[in-house]
């Protein structure tokens, strides 16, 4: 507990020291307030969105689209991670077509996605399982693929089926690797969230984002940007606690 505690301590220290180095830039007119609001401006911006329902109502969205997106291609990654690691048929078919995509970014697919799935929530959930979908698979295939084969061969030694081997030895060494995909699959949800709020959206993050790059509201802009980059720590700061309960024998 006291472990924790000190930990909270040194990340509420460094965000006041950058806080309060933000300030002193603003306060001695080091940058210009037009282009780089000072910390109360952008807590004013906050408290204007707050009191509008705005804040509350762009946060319900953008998170149930990124959960969503993020369920959906977590799901699919894992699975086909399962196959195309443990299945040589399925190795040759999919692993070219995975190494082609995974260069190309979420923000290029968005004209596509409108194309197939029109201005929708679908195109919004397509862009975010996507991003998802490829980090979750990669992680998946090279975790199951590179199992250790000294533990192959002591589970057939000792007559395991081949179920049991998968679920005994295959899984648990590679979940590790798992979990890993689902820590930066989550991340990349809310990386690909401002790209997916793109197509045709009405409200979110992404989309506030925009309307207030388009007036030049920066202060606005940056109450998104911190939004996100506390959400994204909260989700990386979750998926570790789970990850240090679940998988308590990497951690022996």
């Amino acid at each position: 507990m006291n472990e924790a505690l000190q930990h909270v301590a040194k990340v509420a220290l460094s965000l006041f020291g950058v806080v309060a180095v933000w300030q002193l830039l603003s306060s001695l007119n080091l940058v210009n307030p037009t282009l780089f609001p000072s910390p109360i401006a952008v807590w004013r911006a906050a408290v204007d969105l707050f009191q509008s329902g705005v804040f509350f109502s762009d946060l319900a969205v953008s998170v149930g689209r990124a959960a969503v997106g993020f369920a959906i291609g977590a799901t699919l990654g894992i699975v086909v991670g399962l196959l195309t690691s443990r299945t040589r048929v399925f190795h040759l078919m999919l692993n070219p077509l995975f190494t082609i995509l995974r260069p190309i970014p979420a923000i290029a697919l968005a004209p596509v996605a409108i194309v197939w799935f029109g201005i929708g929530e679908g195109s919004k959930y397509f862009v975010i399982a996507y991003t998802v979908f490829l980090s979750v698979w990669l992680n998946t295939h090279h975790g199951m693929e590179h199992v250790a084969t000294l533990y192959i061969r002591a589970a057939r030694s000792l007559g395991a089926s081949r179920f049991r081997e998968f679920v005994m030895v295959v899984i648990p060494a590679s979940a590790p690797h798992i979990f890993a995909g689902l820590r930066l699959g989550a991340a990349l949800a809310f990386l690909s969230l401002v790209a997916a709020e793109l197509t045709g959206a009405s409200a979110g993050i992404g989309y506030r984002l925009q309307e207030a790059r388009q007036f030049i509201l920066m202060d606005r802009m940056f109450v998104g940007l911190i939004e996100l980059g506390i959400l994204g720590a909260l989700v990386d700061t979750a998926f570790v606690l789970m990850s240090r309960r679940l998988i308590h024998w990497e951690q022996s």
